[in-house]
Order: structure tokens, then C-alpha cells, then sequence
């Protein structure tokens, strides 16, 4: 069995090239006991793969030069040496960036399907993204009702689904900024925003106060950078903002500096705190307990950007950091068995 993957070679300085990584055909070994062999559905790119490119110390280990990338994945067993999965099982693992997985047992999850939903719902709405919408929300915003919030990043696939979430909690206004007018009309139409504008169009504290003109409480960080400022001065007292991201400097070869206006903090008793849920599983029950059956009646949208062919996986990612996806960026694997 061959399976094709994807390796980093180099850590790219600024902006990934193609010459910072090797596309490979990997002759798998016969499975030992206790493993499994996966042919993948759908692998995920996001923007912290960028993180893991760099050799620093961080969250989660940088990936190793020479080695095939690690990321998030949902595919079928096509072989088992195991007793608790078997051929045709559904499951969710980090063996991402090829088209075949083999690994033992307990690097795979079994998941149920879905009737009428792709299986890369679990790498979206019911994975990784909607639980880290949830969880800087409400565990750590603590958005209640009433509340005025703003997303940066609103169409994707985390921003995508904080705007539902606090429109189903009773938010007072919800406003997103995203990179296109076609983006701005999904928010407004489908994500349970009231208004958002196009970051590219102007001084992004300007078009916020405009959107939100009585200010708003609670801010879903997923760019950094000037959004940041601008939601500080949009904050109203006692204001609290979730940073979850900062992509708009993952690719700067110098960090530009930080928000001017940090002295807001204490005049308007601000609260601003970073997360990763890599500290916070603990709350992922709770989540699919709420979110799996608005997701499941379809009372939840779960939009994707779908980039065919493992071949095409550093595409897929360069489109996201270009902001080229609509919710969830996906790479259908379509493996030949």
C-alpha cells in the first residue's frame, strides 16, 4: 500500500514556499499488531499549522524537518490488526497531511455517522473549530445574554460558528469583518450576524464603530493585529475579549508591534485572555451535547471550502491563509484502493 504525503524540508522564512516542503510516495509497512490502516476522507489545514512550521517553543511541538505533517483527518479503517476497530469503522485522528494512515489502535477515534452530513463535519462544525468557538465564547468571554460581540475572521471556520452560537444565546447585536462583499452577505444571511464590513475597505476602527455604534462586550480574536486595537476602543466597561488567533501576522518575518492602546485595559477594566482548547477538553461533552443536534436537524450551518486531491493539500493551505475559504478548509483525499 502506497501512501502519499506531504513533508516539511524546510522552516519557511515569511511566507511558505513550495521549496519548504517535499511531496512523497511512502511504501507502508504490514501492519502490526494493535494497528489500523486508514484511507482518509478529508484531512484538515489550518492556520496553526503555520506555528508548527517555525522551531519554537509553543503550545503544541513544532513538526519535525524531514517528517510528514501532523493535522487533524476523518477517513474509513481498510485493514485492522485491532479488536476495537474494524474495516469500515468511521474515524477522526491527527494523521493528516497524506491520503493513507497507519498507526496503532489508539491514535484513532471511532465516530458515528450522521445522516445526511459529510463525514468532515468532524473536523468542523462537530471538531476542533466548533469547539474552540464554543469554549472562547462561553468558558473563556463568558458571552450572556444580551451581550454585544464581535468575530474577527467571521467566515471562517471557527468565526463561522461564533456567530451562530451567540446568536443562539441571545446576543444583543453580532458583528464580523471578513475579506470579501460575497463573505460579508454569508455572514448576514446564514451565520446569525447583524451586520459586518470588509476589513480590506478601510480603518478597521472606523468601519467598527459604524457596525456597532453602542460599543460592543465581548470580542472573538481570530486575526490580531489592527482588529485588536479596534475592538479595544469598541469595548465597552468591563469588556471581554477571547484571543484565540493572530493570523494576520503568521507569515511576517518581523513581529509588528502591539496594540497602541493597551492603556484601555485599565481605564475600562477590560479583561483579554488567550486559549487553546488543548486545556479545555474537558468542556468538549457539554459541546456536542448542545451543538451535535442543531447540527445533525440542520439548524446549524456547517459551510466548507473543498480542495480535491491530497496532491493539492499545500494549496489548500496556501488558500487559507490567503483567506480564500468560506467555513471550514478541507482537502478530499479521494484515495485510489
Amino acid at each position: 500500500m502506497i501512501s502519499h504525503q506531504w513533508k516539511l524540508v524546510s522552516r519557511p522564512i515569511g511566507w511558505p514556499k513550495a521549496a519548504d516542503f517535499s511531496y512523497e510516495e511512502v511504501e507502508l509497512p504490514p501492519l502490526a499488531e494493535g494497528e489500523v490502516r486508514v484511507a482518509n476522507d478529508f484531512i484538515s489545514v489550518d492556520p496553526y499549522m503555520r506555528g508548527r512550521m517555525n522551531d519554537m517553543k509553543s503550545y503544541i511541538p513544532p513538526f519535525e524537518l524531514g517528517k510528514t505533517m501532523l493535522g487533524g483527518a476523518v477517513g474509513r479503517v481498510i485493514e485492522s490488526r485491532s479488536a476495537d476497530l474494524a474495516v469500515g469503522d468511521l474515524v477522526e485522528h491527527m494523521r493528516g497531511w497524506r491520503d493513507v494512515a497507519q498507526g496503532a489502535n489508539v491514535e484513532f477515534s471511532k465516530r458515528q455517522e450522521i445522516a445526511g452530513l459529510p463525514t468532515s463535519v468532524y473536523l468542523g462544525a462537530l471538531g476542533v473549530p466548533g469547539l474552540t468557538a464554543w469554549i472562547g465564547l462561553f468558558v473563556i468571554a463568558g458571552m450572556k445574554e444580551g451581550d454585544s460581540v464581535f468575530v474577527s475572521g467571521a467566515a471562517g471556520a471557527v468565526g463561522s460558528a461564533v456567530g451562530q452560537l451567540a446568536r443562539l444565546h441571545g446576543a444583543s447585536r453580532v458583528v464580523g469583518s471578513a475579506g470579501s462583499v460575497e463573505k460579508i452577505a454569508v455572514l448576514t444571511s446564514k451565520y446569525g450576524y447583524d451586520a459586518g464590513f470588509n476589513y480590506k475597505d478601510g480603518k478597521i476602527a472606523r468601519q467598527l464603530a459604524e457596525a456597532a455604534p453602542d460599543g460592543i462586550d465581548v470580542y472573538f480574536d481570530n486575526v490580531g493585529g489592527d482588529h485588536l486595537e479596534a475592538a479595544i476602543y469598541a469595548m465597552n466597561n468591563g469588556g471581554r475579549a477571547a484571543l484565540c488567533g493572530s493570523v494576520a501576522s503568521y507569515n511576517e518575518e518581523k513581529m509588528p508591534p502591539g496594540p497602541r492602546n493597551l492603556w484601555m485595559l485599565t481605564t475600562k477594566g477590560l479583561r483579554l485572555e488567550g486559549f487553546t482548547i488543548i486545556n479545555y477538553w474537558q468542556h468538549a461533552e457539554a459541546f456536542a451535547a448542545e451543538v451535535g443536534p442543531l447540527v445533525a436537524s440542520g439548524d446549524f450551518a456547517c459551510d466548507e471550502t473543498i480542495v480535491d486531491g491530497i496532491d493539492n493539500a499545500l494549496d489548500a493551505f496556501y488558500g487559507l491563509l490567503n483567506g480564500a475559504n468560506t467555513g471550514k478548509m478541507l482537502v478530499r483525499t479521494q484515495v485510489a484502493l
